[in-house]
């Protein structure tokens, strides 16, 4: 068994905990007089303050120490919240970050954090203070002199440290300090669980610990100095009376509630009433991923065999084994799934950092947190979504002066929202800013020599031009963008992902830029098609249904490339020609009509085999400029199998449905 660092365990804890800090200070930002807020931020740093102590980080406990000290004044009221105040709290979280992940090169940087911390609380205070903090003591007193002293009361806590606990990094006279600065306090240990010297594991905590302490503080107080080792211990804490309180929270440090000492926790069965999680390295999933489509593929071939054999119980244990890798599968792809929210969370402290920087006031809306995605295109999303909402606050919103003379809120918009539609994920990030130029997108294109001064393109079409590298048409390049080096590597990033990007917008009535994504990019469904004696796999996603082609339109020489779908006409591609297929045209082809968003084209192939489990391969550098596939598959027979890209087929044959139209209107002119 591997036993993780103690430090990456606390690596993983703070990275938490600094995002919960980070959330509750953006918040307070806009809802200052929320004290739930105020306690949320406090309680992150109080346990990362703990938790660096114990795992030998003391650059982190010593600076957050000083944080805490300046924050508890505002959690008792005697400061307010402000902007300024919100504002160094969010560089002081970055600090604990950089301290936290390069220990002993930033040390020097708090002290100007500080410095900023202490004049703002101080000038709220007006008490003058600003070389440092008074002792948490004094400084309770000072600040709230006429706050009215809760009434002491006295509790005991009785706790075990979990077996690993030691080796996980847990200090007991550390958990023992943080209960002495609660009030006066009585310490006794038993040690009848202790083995004979021969027997002592060194790894093993044998030792329980009473504790008599007298407080004002609520029973919160004493679940936060366990919070960050509730896991696995048994803890009792209840009233000297005998009366058990329970704990305020509802979170995971809340299942520390009041239990009888002599009955360890069952981790297992308070899992079963609460839900429970499991920490799981990354890379272990991709191993298991790589696992199952190596089943898959296996069982794909055990199914082929079974076809071609006349035993009735080979053909049961092929049909059970598909069952079974379909399940697997389905499991599997499950567990990668991750909410889309994890990374929208991210990008509030982007935007409150740049309407800060830019002087630009910006509501940050989002919606659909809890659309799932595979976390591998999400962990790629992150960098492109970065780029598209900077653009949309510098060069989209405008400056609340320039709204207000436009008839507009002085607070601008910029929306992020998730959404399922069939097989795709659709992710939008909606300004209503002024919108795109097309004038101007136009003048520097033909400038730039990517279209013809006579070109006539729509509207949607003209809009693509700011994804060609070096495209930009901003007035100046700012620390920002204008350099036109970020649209080209959003669109490479999310084509490499198997999606696709659509631009929209209106003079003055902002932009809308939507990312389509698979939901997967490990396994999917796939229609198996032959066309010539090559074999191709569709997304079976991407299917709506399939037609015999007329008799017609079989020889190609009728001059039609539509068919009529139940009133609709949809444009077909001959797959034949499109890669060169030089065999002797079959007859009864069948068309494979397919879709990608609001639009429709048929594929025309030689034979439709059946449907089939496809793990999807990523194709070489070699043939990355291949347009046409999104990858390869491993079929049961040992064979490769393209996979169609279904998008680009789609984008295609809209482009060929309008230059047919455009010759039909130049021929009737």
């Amino acid at each position: 068994m591997t036993v993780m660092d103690p430090r990456d365990v606390f690596h993983q804890e703070a990275r938490e905990l600094l995002d919960q800090l980070e959330e509750a200070l953006l918040d307070l930002g806009t809802s200052s007089d929320d004290r739930d807020l105020v306690d949320c931020a406090f309680r992150a740093l109080h346990t990362i303050k703990g938790s660096g102590a114990m795992f030998g980080f003391d650059e982190v406990a010593g600076f957050v120490h000083e944080f805490e000290t300046a924050f508890d004044r505002v959690r008792k009221g005697s400061v307010a919240v402000s902007p300024p105040l919100v504002q160094v709290a969010l560089a002081a979280k970055d600090h604990i970050a950089r301290l936290i992940a390069e220990p002993g090169l930033h040390a020097a940087d708090g002290e100007t954090i500080l410095k900023r911390l202490r004049a703002i609380v101080s000038s709220d205070e007006d008490s003058g203070r600003s070389d440092s903090f008074p002792p948490a003591d004094a400084q309770s007193s000072a600040a709230e002199p006429s706050r009215v002293q809760s009434p002491l009361q006295t509790w005991r806590v009785k706790f075990r440290l979990a077996e690993n606990a030691l080796v996980l990094g847990a200090n007991p006279v550390l958990l023992l300090n943080e209960l002495r600065e609660l009030g006066p306090c009585e310490v006794s240990v038993a040690v009848d669980a202790v083995p004979p010297l021969e027997s002592i594991d060194s790894e093993v905590c044998y030792l329980d610990w009473e504790v008599v302490v007298s407080t004002d503080r609520p029973r919160q107080a004493i679940d936060d100095v366990f919070i960050f080792i509730a896991d696995g211990m048994e803890l009792s804490v209840e009233t000297l009376a005998g009366t058990v309180a329970e704990s305020p929270r509802g979170d995971k440090a809340a299942t520390t509630k009041a239990v009888d000492v002599d009955k360890p926790r069952d981790s297992a069965g308070a899992g079963a009433k609460g839900g429970t999680s499991v920490r799981v390295a990354a890379e272990r999933l991709d191993e298991l991923m790589d696992r199952v489509g190596e089943l898959v593929i296996a069982q794909a071939r055990l199914s082929q065999l079974a076809v071609a054999s006349d035993d009735g119980n080979l053909k049961n244990v092929a049909e059970e084994m598909e069952r079974l890798a379909s399940s697997l599968r389905d499991t599997t792809m499950g567990i990668r799934m991750v909410p889309i929210g994890s990374l929208f969370g991210r990008f509030r402290r982007l935007v409150h950092d740049l309407s800060h920087d830019l002087d630009k006031e910006v509501d940050f809306v989002t919606a659909g947190e809890d659309t799932e995605l595979d976390k591998t295109v999400i962990e790629r999303l992150a960098d492109p979504l970065v780029h598209l909402i900077r653009n949309s606050i510098d060069h989209g919103l405008e400056v609340p002066s320039r709204r207000i003379a436009a008839g507009k809120a002085a607070r601008g918009q910029v929306r992020l929202s998730a959404v399922h539609t069939g097989s795709e994920v659709a992710i939008s990030i909606v300004d209503d800013g002024a919108g795109l130029d097309a004038d101007r997108i136009r003048a520097k294109a033909e400038e730039a020599g990517l279209i013809a001064p006579d070109a006539k393109l729509a509207d949607h079409d003209l809009f693509q031009m700011v994804f060609h590298p070096g495209f930009s048409t901003a007035k100046e390049i700012t620390a920002l963008s204008g350099r036109g080096v970020g649209m080209d590597v959003v669109k490479r990033t999310i084509e490499g992902l198997r999606g696709r990007i659509d631009l929209g917008s209106r003079p003055s009535g902002g932009t809308t830029v939507t990312l389509r994504l698979p939901l997967t990019l490990a396994i999917i469904e796939g229609m198996l098609v032959r066309v010539g004696q090559g074999r191709y796999s569709i997304p079976l996603s991407a299917v709506e249904e399939c037609v015999e082609l007329p008799r017609d339109a079989e020889a190609g020489n009728s001059g039609r490339n539509f068919l009529n779908i139940r009133g609709h006409l949809v444009p077909f591609l001959r797959l034949r020609e499109l890669f060169k297929t030089r065999t002797a045209i079959e007859p009864h082809q069948k068309v494979v009509i397919v879709s990608a968003g609001e639009s429709r084209v048929g594929l025309v192939v030689d034979q439709v085999i059946g449907n089939s489990q496809t793990v999807i391969k990523s194709l070489s550098k070699l043939h990355a400029d291949v347009e046409n596939f999104s990858g390869a598959t491993i079929l049961g027979d040992g064979t490769v199998a393209l996979i169609l890209d279904v998008a680009h087929l789609v984008s295609f044959g809209q482009e060929f449905e309008s230059r047919l139209r455009d010759e039909r209107i130049g021929r009737a002119a």
